[in-house]
């Protein structure tokens, strides 16, 4: 291998902030914009299938909430690049029925296409739906994945080794959902998309209870994946955070703060300091939403839960950081069960009060819900699950504020070792005014590099988890001299650079 001289860079940002008028922002439009459906619907994600520059949706359906019931077909809606979908699932993921708790988009065979998992629950295998590279699936669960059937809410691409791959983490709690036997469960993926049961050695190998969420993210700015486990259990089955080594071997967090009836996490820095904060919905004293900051390192975390108000005892299910009016940090939105979301302002310290008005008053079951650009505007939507009870009619609110105009916050960059042989692994950590458990809502993270001064060189960095991206700089003659930073566009098309 050869040695090379290594001009790293620091990362830097100027941001222009904008603030915008906060009343009736978000309005519900479904009835022009979604399918009439009624159908049990557990989560979705929003992702572009077809490549076609627009987000489509992909709903994970599953009939029952304690039991057993109707077997569902995944439902795939297809964007005409304006906000209004189609619904295309019988051309697209045809013959696919099951009790679907959770759906996940990622690049698992490295093609350049998002492909599909499917959570099951009740004692069920996965499904893995491998994309065409136009928006259709094939069922090549049992050539990739392990034979291993689980009671799953929950799936999350990401890769846990480092080495350019993305892998798999699941909640499993045993025979379903609500049991107590199961562990979670991590497949390692060989480069391909063919996956192996990652051995206990590696992953945590006693059974936790009624794990209902779970969520990459580096809490300790390793530039690694770190994972969260939230279940609806108590005392020693409370949730988990395991800290990853950076090679994929992970240990679990001792002492963390307990919590209780957890439904769903999310991570997002709440106060702007760098770090990753953590919101429980559901999680906090009975059953108000659970607010952690991170103390900078991962390893300490802070109840701040006095820091949302009201912060009602309620039945919410799922939350998402939005910086709805444009100022710079992220408000909260919390989707709730037989009531309508709520939307809080954050003052920029992490301190959360909510406003009324600005979503519109829908009285529903939302079990999920997403942030997204589906008009193309430049404006954070807003998209629910609906199941459970009620109509089971999802929903779409569209964003009819002013578009975003703050770039997005390159955090880390990986500094490479000058003389190391090559190549060069380089990681980034990128944030911006809206989270998913896939990152920002991006139009692609960008390495870009010099050799002795010569013609730039681009390469799309691989998304690799939550806020994390990975790019790789070849092998050069010895004793180059290579220069890098990285550039980042979001939906709005507002551009960072390192």
């Amino acid at each position: 291998m050869a040695s090379v001289n290594i001009t790293s860079i620091t990362a830097s940002l100027t941001a222009a902030i904008f603030s915008s008028s906060a009343f009736a922002q978000f309005v519900d439009q479904t009835t022009t914009r979604f399918p009439v459906q009624a159908e049990y619907t557990n989560q979705l994600t929003v992702v572009d299938i077809d490549n076609d520059g627009d987000k489509d949706i992909v709903w994970a359906n599953g009939q029952g909430y304690s039991t057993l019931g109707a077997l569902l077909k995944p439902r795939i809606y297809v964007n005409n690049g304006s906000g209004v979908f189609t619904d295309e699932t019988d051309t697209r993921v045809a013959g696919i029925t099951g009790c679907f708790r959770g759906v996940e988009a990622g690049d698992c065979d490295r093609d350049g296409d998002w492909d599909i998992v499917l959570a099951q629950d009740y004692n069920r295998r996965p499904l893995l739906l491998i994309n065409n590279g136009a928006g259709v699936f094939a069922d090549q669960t049992t050539t990739r994945l392990p034979n291993i059937t689980m009671g799953s809410s929950r799936a999350q691409f990401g890769d846990v080794d480092n080495d350019g791959d993305l892998d798999l983490l699941f909640c499993n709690s045993g025979a379903n959902r609500f049991s107590t036997t199961g562990r979670p469960r991590l497949f390692i993926n060989g480069g391909t998309g063919i996956y192996t049961d990652a051995p206990t050695t590696q992953f945590p190998s006693t059974a936790l209870s009624e794990q209902l969420d779970c969520v990459f993210g580096d809490v300790d700015n390793d530039l690694d994946l770190d994972f969260h486990i939230g279940t609806r259990a108590s005392g020693t089955m409370s949730s988990q955070l395991w800290l990853n080594n950076g090679a994929g071997t992970f240990a679990k967090l001792t002492p963390f703060v307990t919590d209780a009836s957890a439904y769903s996490y999310d991570f997002g820095d709440i106060e702007g300091d760098g770090d990753l904060d953590l919101i429980g919905v559901n999680a906090g004293t009975s059953n108000a939403e659970l607010l952690l900051r991170n103390g900078g390192a991962g390893t300490s975390w802070t109840n701040v839960s006095t820091q949302i108000t009201p912060n009602p005892t309620v039945d919410d299910n799922d939350s998402r950081f939005i910086d709805y009016d444009n100022d710079g940090d992220l408000d909260l939105v919390i989707a709730a069960l037989g009531a309508a979301e709520r939307m809080y302002r954050n003052n920029g310290a992490g301190v959360f009060a909510q406003v009324t008005g600005i979503v519109t008053t829908t009285v529903d079951s939302s079990l999920d819900i997403k942030v997204c650009d589906v008009t193309g505007d430049g404006k954070a939507d807003m998209i629910t699950a609906q199941g459970e009870s009620g109509a089971f009619q999802n929903r779409i609110c569209i964003n009819t504020g002013a578009a975003d105009t703050i770039a997005p916050n390159i955090k880390l960059v990986e500094q490479v070792l000058s003389k190391s042989a090559g190549p060069w692994v380089v990681r980034t950590e990128v944030f911006d005014g809206s989270t998913s458990d896939r990152g920002y809502d991006d139009k692609g993270v960008f390495l870009i590099y010099t050799v002795n001064g010569g013609k730039p060189v681009t390469q799309q960095m691989m998304w690799s988890g939550n806020s994390l991206w990975r790019g790789v700089i070849p092998v050069q003659a010895n004793c180059a001299t290579i220069e890098y930073f990285v550039r980042a566009l979001d939906a709005s098309n507002n551009t960072a650079s390192s």
